[in-house]
């Protein structure tokens, strides 16, 4: 079985309007909700095998934050450029060059690629919570899935069951 999880990063600072939207930090209540959803993720048992991350700076700020939570192994982190403001197709395809002996990926990322990911995998699940995830999918939200294919390779859209969709408002 192979268990996937879909981070958006934290929210965003917006003080510096002339600033590269690359560039962009997280601002305080991004800084404080992205820890938040490292717990979450210990909680549901997730280490992360692989981690496909965009290499913006928002991105790469709610790695940090959660890092501390993935399992305090070292971390097998790929930043690719075409990660950032990715397709779903793009993001399927990183996905399905995952290494076949990571049975855990963690990607962290932005929309809309991520949401409209997020919808094409869950075919199961809790159905009010597919339906939650329909509906949107805010900064820091988190959306673990599980699969029954062996391989990434092999991985596709509608086989994945919705273990768990959080948001950080869900914990507040």
């Amino acid at each position: 079985m192979l268990r996937l999880a879909l981070l958006r990063h934290a929210k965003s600072s917006w003080d510096n309007p002339a600033l590269d939207d690359f560039k962009r930090p997280l601002n305080d209540r991004g800084s404080a909700s992205a820890p938040v959803m490292g717990q979450i993720l210990a909680s549901l048992k997730f280490t992360p095998d692989a981690i496909l991350c965009s290499p913006s700076q928002r991105t790469i700020e709610t790695l940090r934050h959660i890092a501390p939570f993935l399992g305090g192994h070292e971390l097998a982190v790929s930043c690719d450029k075409d990660l950032y403001l990715a397709s779903p197709g793009t993001l399927l395809d990183h996905i399905r060059r995952t290494s076949p002996q990571a049975k855990s990926v963690l990607v962290v990322g932005h929309n809309p690629g991520l949401h409209t990911l997020a919808v094409k995998l869950a075919v199961s699940g809790d159905t009010g919570q597919i339906a939650r995830l329909g509906e949107k999918f805010p900064t820091s939200s988190l959306a673990v899935f599980s699969f029954l294919t062996g391989t990434w390779r092999d991985f596709a859209p509608e086989t994945g069951n919705l273990d768990a969709f959080i948001t950080p408002k869900d914990r507040a």
